[in-house]
């Protein structure tokens, strides 16, 4: 007699055993379950979203390099100053309800000169986030290294190397890359972004630590090591990809930081120098307008707070997606 075939659990393809339906489950959640719990983080899809605008508004409207951008001014040239230098940017009715964005002119305005402040502040927004990508990969790289040398050798190094992180924490962040901006960073941004991410890498250093201290004693590390797998090999090839969380979440974080600490930078004039322009400094700049013409110290403010802002989420998107506690998946 021909037993009948069991109904299927909720979830699960009919004909299939649990076993394989649990392998199936596994096999899926390794490589797709992160991208799922950080698709399900609203406030990390804003960010993306808002970031995204961002870039790509700044990238387009002035171009970047040899491409070409779709404003019809830069940041250089200056005009006469139109309604004393006021916005034009404006919202029209339409016909019939519709509505549409009216940017006419000089959308965001003029400053004292005569330049188109939309070009500006785009212009401020490129230089800002360039520097910005530079520091968070410098910094990210230099403590995931650090710290990964101090947790896997102990002793000796890692003594050696968390003193130095220890002294370096101990210093003001902004003190420290003060100093180092003033003697080595008025050359240009690549270079400004290069000293600010060695001197920004303390927080990386010391999360990674953690993580390999935790992981240099499991099996899969004891087993490269009795086949005589050299040190710098189980460190990139079987440590670091164990710790790619950390390191992807410290990224964001360094960026997000590094936007706010060129400002800072910038405003006290020891960043980005002329003929170049940032963010912060365009906000030194016109410090003394906020009064009397606000929308010079508002648009920069604004960008600086939506990248910013943005970075973060996102960030707090990837911290949640590799959090390990977090391992269910709705059916």
């Amino acid at each position: 007699m021909v037993q009948p075939t069991p109904a299927a659990a909720p979830g699960q393809t009919p004909g299939t055993s649990d076993a394989a339906q649990g392998m199936n489950v596994k096999a899926r959640t390794q490589t797709q379950l992160v991208i799922r719990r950080f698709l399900r983080h609203r406030g990390a899809i804003a960010g993306m979203a808002l970031l995204f605008f961002v870039i790509a508004l700044a990238v387009t409207s002035i171009g970047a390099g040899p491409i070409p951008g779709w404003w019809d001014k830069n940041h250089i040239g200056t005009a006469d100053l139109v309604n004393g230098g006021r916005p034009t940017l404006g919202l029209w009715p339409g016909f019939l309800g519709g509505g549409g964005v009216h940017l006419g002119e000089h959308p965001f305005g003029q400053d004292n000169i005569g330049r188109d402040y939309f070009a500006v502040v785009m212009r401020g927004t490129q230089v800002s986030l360039v520097i910005a990508v530079i520091v968070g990969v410098v910094a990210t790289a230099v403590g995931t290294v650090i710290g990964a040398v101090a947790g896997y050798f102990r002793g000796a190094a890692e003594a050696t190397l968390m003193r130095a992180t220890d002294l370096m924490i101990t210093i003001p962040t902004l003190l420290f890359a003060a100093m180092v901006a003033v003697m080595w960073g008025n050359q240009n941004i690549v270079t400004l972004g290069l000293v600010l991410g060695a001197v920004t890498w303390t927080q990386t250093a010391r999360l990674v630590r953690g993580e390999v201290l935790a992981l240099r004693e499991k099996e899969f590390v004891e087993a490269a090591r009795s086949v005589g797998t050299s040190a710098a090999r189980i460190i990139f090839k079987h440590l670091l990809p164990n710790v790619i969380g950390i390191i992807v979440v410290s990224v964001t974080l360094a960026i997000s930081s590094a936007i706010l600490l060129e400002s800072a930078l910038s405003f006290l004039g020891l960043g980005v120098q002329a003929p170049d322009t940032s963010l912060g400094k365009i906000i030194n700049e016109y410090r003394t307008a906020m009064m009397t013409r606000p929308w010079l110290f508002y648009w920069p403010g604004a960008f600086i707070i939506a990248t910013a802002l943005s970075i973060n989420f996102i960030g707090d998107g990837l911290r949640d997606a590799f959090d390990p506690r977090q391992n269910r998946v709705r059916a």
